[in-house]
């Protein structure tokens, strides 16, 4: 936790004033180089988090979080979704596709050679990790999740998802959406229970639903937990909801890419189950 400083502050002052009409930063950097709004996207870029979780961890007041919240939703860079367990909640997002692009485009407008290099590491076989995707069906967003790792990674990573209230089965639409966008067949998947997870443990354990993250159980000191706050496709309400499932697995597909370096970058769970 880092409180700003008088030194921070003294410091984007000068950077400021160092700027000339032919020579202004990036839009990037002129948003992301205030302390308070880097330290926010810092929590973000591993969790969808509500207002007073990041008031919580960065120890600054609500208002002054909400209002450099509303800078980088300005900005393009932080979205926002209200909580389907508390419609008074809203989750953030920090969308890195966009940090990304506008990242290699600072560096090119410094020197070309500075291009960002946008391969994407995989964890390494000799080191397999455990990751646990829970939604309350364990129909659509977490099996999705599933099998979009497990296609990243070829077996690389330990995966499986469940569900807090399991569905009959996977709906047609995730099938159909993996099926046909991704080259993935989960058809013969059935749903399962966070029950029979009891006792496991999982180096990640990342909740893809707002209901399902305030009833996941624990599963151990070690497990990561993370939150992606995603809208159930089955329930938008439109007669065809097939591109609704097409969105949101693309939008899945986004953020597992976005796993991927921080799995190859951290220890796995040594015993799991």
């Amino acid at each position: 936790m880092r409180c700003l400083t008088t030194i921070d502050q003294a410091v984007l002052m000068y950077l400021q004033g160092m700027g000339t009409p032919s020579q202004t930063a990036p839009p990037f950097v002129r948003l992301a180089g205030h302390p308070l709004r880097w330290l926010l996207m810092a929590e973000l870029a591993h969790s969808d988090l509500r207002v007073r979780e990041l008031v919580t961890r960065l120890d600054q007041p609500q208002n002054l979080i909400s209002y450099h919240l509303r800078l980088l939703r300005d900005g393009g860079l932080v979205t926002a979704r209200r909580s389907s367990f508390d419609g008074r909640d809203s989750y953030y997002h920090l969308d890195l596709d966009r940090c990304a692009h506008a990242l290699a485009d600072t560096g090119s407008a410094l020197h070309p050679a500075l291009r960002l290099d946008n391969t994407t590491p995989v964890p390494p076989a000799r080191a397999r990790r455990t990751v646990l995707f829970v939604c309350t069906g364990n129909s659509a967003r977490s099996p999705i999740a599933e099998a979009q790792l497990r296609r990243h990674t070829d077996g690389h990573v330990r995966v499986v998802s469940a569900g807090s209230r399991p569905k009959p089965q996977i709906h047609p639409q995730a099938v159909r959406a993996l099926r046909d966008r991704f080259g993935v067949d989960i058809e013969g998947q059935q749903p399962r229970h966070l029950d029979t997870l009891a006792g496991h443990r999982f180096d990640y354990v990342i909740t893809l639903c707002d209901k399902a993250r305030e009833v996941c159980p624990d599963f151990g000191d070690r497990a990561g937990r993370l939150h992606w706050s995603v809208p159930d496709p089955a329930t938008t309400g439109d007669q065809d909801s097939y591109p609704a499932f097409v969105r949101i697995a693309a939008d899945i597909d986004t953020r597992v890419r976005h796993l991927l370096p921080v799995l190859a970058s951290t220890e796995p769970e040594e015993a799991p189950s």
